[in-house]
């Protein structure tokens, strides 16, 4: 049956276009039900037997869920006792349309055979489908189209001849006037509709499940104060037309781990570029969390402030603290002052469930708590729990369900529990649920495109490639490295000159565009290295087995190959697909032993002398050119094989090894970024580093002027210059302190499309044009580069979406953002072993550094274990010392009585 709709409207040429809208209705749209004997279906989901212990239905039902019980209450239909669950087409269409990742969610629950999801398309069955109405909102018609199917359904179980006795449906909403329009119909004795909070409280085996229910309005309303303590929310209309007179600004807010009272609010400008708006008090951060994208007012420039210069953690009771008393001193220097703004409303909302910690509360048979999030950034909830007493101690997940003007915390809904705290198992999944890095076991889909095992090069494959088998190539890696990306090769030529490859596994062969595993590998984005642990970008067969260049077996490879001069200079330069048979997997210090013995005389080490005198060569003409030697820690935990507890931890040393294939992997990234662009203008794949704003710089230069040093940042060669000679007799390592610092004060490095931007240059390298093509095993943006440069020379074809500059720019986006948490959830888990191995370990006495002075705290470095920690000057136990703060130099000293010995006045070192 057609049913069709025309109506004209306008163009924008001022014609007039006729539409012709059409929708067909079927009668052979399956119920699902295995109880039925009418429908003609040859498999069925939903069971006979759906029974769930239940206070208010004691009969089987099947349970409609409307749209509103999906978007707020997805937490609870995920659990494992709901079962027998009808999702239909009028609920998915508009999950969709207002929550992308509830919508995932209800999808993978679908998935699950063993929770009997069905999918009723009822807006194509021929007795369910239903016209709008004069006058009807499009939400009040989707409503009434929900109770017009969940009627079907009972008149449908009812006539069916099997032994659906007492089969009956139950419609779950969380709108009183759903419920009250269904009895108003006279619908009830067809179905039973019930408010969700009541049914799964009727749950009489399941009470743990009403921790999981998302508070309604009016549960909300019970846990807030009478006092009103932030400002209104302005609506989205006032917002809208705010942004466009200009009196408001749309940004992202992004929370200080510092001080819970202080926020910027990052506005994005052109490109990477973007200004921040300074946020500080409660009530200008106006219930804003960290990530949501928020409206700004700017306040009268009289009331701008400078950025707080006090470590404040959030450690207020559970009671609705009084406001006031977050207001500072506010004698501020004027010329630190930043402009200064507050949050008027909330344009959308960037919550994701949260792991942490949950506080009991003091009063006894309680079952509202705080609930402490492991992400500073992110304010304490209050939740409502019968099980705190079970979950104390426990890493739990919890989500925000909203949070009123009336309560100092947001509200929110216990999801589930993760294990006991301090585990290190539990402590490693919290820390990869927390910086969202996708860890789940590769989907079957995913490893159907894997290649057949026993797996070898056949005729096929030498097809346009070279065959370098003869060459001696090896790999020099860390220790334990089973990921080998990339080999090397140095000989000399007949003419006098020097041949130097560098070969890189030809992941993009095994790896086809747009199949599941291209998919997955686009979305993971990189692979995430954890202490003891590797999160794979792809499967452990290609990244350990047919695509790592390990020695002594045939491997395909791309290869990028110079002729060059004994100077370095590069005379030649060509790009091939081919195959090559590595000679030795080395490790650093293997390679560097090599090199130095002088007894070695045989091929590799031949090979790797000639590639490290190179590499000193090529190093040093970078630097000439202003490239920046930076700084940072990096430790290295010895495991304990058994346990694999942390046992001994150092510093990472670098040798010359290092650097030189460092040096060869730059140089490759440089060649190839150029021969991608010089063919696709539009669409290259590149990688910048813009360089850093002044005010950046601030940190370095006050800690260099507390010393009297000069350093100048005009240039990245003035800078690497100043860095050089930047010495304090008598303080060795200020050399390396002033190079951490300055890594800090340097924006991050972002892939980018060509064609969607025109400052291509990279800071730190000192280059023109950069790429990444040389770790196609543990980063997707090298793929996307073998890709274009297998296209450029004529190895691969092309595709459509290789050649979208607007797909790459997106796929940019997201590699940039999983980049950019892979490296912070790699330091949360250095910094959790670190704590790990000092567990048992007692008090020790190291030498540390003061990094930075803060008004209340002093941050700390203790070099040997690359470890950094706040100290601050008071605490619970103690009162603070008579403290002096100097914001200029930042500095702290102590005033010390005269009658006092002077052997005991203190050193504090500004």
């Amino acid at each position: 049956m057609l049913k069709s709709k025309t109506f004209v409207k306008k163009t924008r040429s001022g014609g007039v276009m006729k539409i012709v809208r059409e929708h067909y209705l079927r009668d052979d749209i399956w119920c699902g039900s295995e109880a039925c004997t009418e429908c003609k279906q040859e498999s069925t989901v939903l069971q006979t037997d759906a029974c769930m212990e239940s206070s208010l239905c004691s009969y089987p039902h099947y349970l409609i869920p409307d749209t509103n019980v999906v978007l707020h209450q997805i937490d609870v239909l995920e659990d494992a006792v709901i079962r027998n669950v009808i999702i239909l087409q009028t609920v998915l269409q508009e999950v969709r349309h207002r929550s992308a990742p509830v919508y995932k969610r209800l999808k993978d629950i679908i998935h699950e055979k063993e929770k009997h999801f069905y999918t009723f398309t009822n807006e194509h069955h021929r007795e369910t489908f239903i016209e709008r109405e004069p006058g009807e909102s499009a939400n009040d018609r989707n409503d009434r189209a929900i109770r017009v199917a969940a009627k079907w359904y009972s008149q449908h179980l009812k006539t069916s001849e099997s032994d659906t006795d007492g089969l009956k449906v139950v419609l779950l909403t969380n709108d009183q006037g759903n419920k009250q329009k269904a009895e108003e119909c006279g619908l009830l004795y067809l179905f039973t509709c019930i408010l969700v909070e009541e049914y799964i409280k009727s749950l009489t085996a399941n009470p743990e499940l009403v921790d999981r229910l998302a508070l309604s309005n009016d549960d909300k309303n019970e846990i807030t104060s009478s006092k009103v303590l932030f400002p209104e929310h302005l609506p989205l209309s006032r917002i809208q037309a705010g942004i466009k007179s200009g009196s408001f600004v749309q940004g992202t807010f992004r929370a200080s781990r510092d001080n819970y009272l202080e926020a910027t609010v990052f506005i994005q400008g052109e490109g990477e570029d973007g200004t921040e708006i300074l946020i500080q008090g409660l009530q200008n951060l106006n219930r804003a969390v960290h990530q949501d994208v928020v409206a700004v007012q700017l306040l009268p420039r009289n009331q701008w402030v400078a950025p707080s210069s006090v470590v404040l953690q959030d450690e207020g009771a559970a009671k609705d603290d009084n406001v006031e008393e977050e207001e500072e001193e506010k004698a501020v220097n004027i010329t630190a002052r930043k402009a200064t703004g507050k949050v008027v409303g909330i344009i959308k909302r960037n919550w994701r469930p949260f792991c942490g910690m949950l506080n009991v509360s003091q009063i006894k048979e309680s079952i509202r708590h705080l609930f402490t999030p492991a992400d500073r950034r992110i304010p304490r909830i209050r939740i409502e729990t019968r099980q705190a007493s079970t979950l104390a101690g426990q890493r739990i997940m919890v989500s925000i369900d909203g949070w009123p003007k009336d309560s100092r915390y947001p509200n929110g809904h216990f999801v589930r529990s993760l294990g006991g705290a301090g585990e290190k198992d539990i402590e490693q999944e919290v820390l990869l649920l927390e910086h969202d890095v996708p860890h789940q076991a590769f989907s079957q889909a995913v490893l159907s495109f894997l290649p057949k095992m026993p797996w070898a090069i056949t005729p096929e494959d030498m097809v346009r490639r070279e065959d370098l088998r003869h060459l001696t190539v090896c790999s020099v890696d860390p220790p334990g490295c089973t990921d080998i990306d990339d080999a090397l090769h140095c000989r000399e030529l007949e003419n006098g000159n020097l041949e130097v490859g560098v070969h890189i596994a030809d992941v993009s062969h095994f790896i086809r565009p747009g199949n599941a595993l291209d998919k997955e590998a686009a979305n993971r984005g990189t692979t995430v290295y954890l202490c003891g642990k590797r999160i794979d970008m792809v499967p452990e067969l290609l990244s350990s087995n047919l695509c790592s260049l390990r020695s002594n077996v045939e491997r395909l490879a791309f290869s990028c190959i110079w002729e060059m001069n004994h100077e370095a200079e590069i005379l030649k330069t060509r790009f091939t697909k081919s195959v090559i048979n590595s000679k030795a997997s080395l490790t650093y210090a293997e390679a560097q032993m090599r090199i130095d013995d002088t007894n070695k005389n045989d091929d590799i080490t031949k090979s790797l002398r000639g590639l490290n005198k190179l590499a000193k060569i090529l190093k040093r003409q970078r630097i000439e050119k202003g490239a920046l030697t930076l700084s940072s820690l990096e430790v290295r935990f010895h495991m304990d094989s058994e346990t694999h507890d942390p046992i001994d931890l150092q510093t990472k040393e670098l040798m010359e090894t290092n650097s030189m294939v460092e040096e060869f992997m730059l140089l490759a990234n440089i060649s190839v970024a150029q021969k991608i662009y010089d063919e696709f203008q539009e669409c290259a794949l590149l990688r910048k580093h813009p360089a850093p704003p002044p005010s950046n710089y601030d940190i370095l230069l006050k800690a260099a002027k507390s010393k009297d040093v000069a350093i100048h940042t005009d240039t990245a060669k003035a800078l690497a210059d100043s860095l050089d000679v930047a010495k304090v007799d008598g303080f060795p390592y200020f050399n390396t302190l002033l190079r951490i610092l300055a890594t800090r004060c340097m924006m991050q490095a972002v892939y980018f499309c060509s064609g969607m931007d025109n400052d291509f240059h990279h800071y730190g390298l000192a280059s023109p044009i950069y790429t990444h093509f040389t770790s196609p095993i543990r980063r997707y943006a090298d793929i996307i580069v073998h890709r274009l440069l297998a296209v450029a020379i004529g190895a691969d074809s092309t595709y459509p979406d290789l050649m979208d500059k607007h797909k790459q720019s997106a796929l940019c986006n997201n590699l940039n953002y999983r980049h950019k948490m892979a490296q912070y959830a790699q330091r949360a888990s250095v910094a959790f072993h670190t704590q790990l191995f000092f567990k048992s370990r007692g008090i020790l006495n190291e030498e540390g550094f003061v990094l930075f002075v803060r008004k209340n705290a002093i941050i700390v470095l203790i070099p040997k274990f690359g470890l950094e920690g706040t100290v601050f000057f008071d605490s619970k136990d103690k009162v603070a010392p008579s403290i002096v703060f100097d914001e200029e130099i930042p500095g702290v000293s102590v005033p010390v009585p005269d009658a006092e010995p002077q052997a005991k006045k203190p050193k504090l070192d500004h």
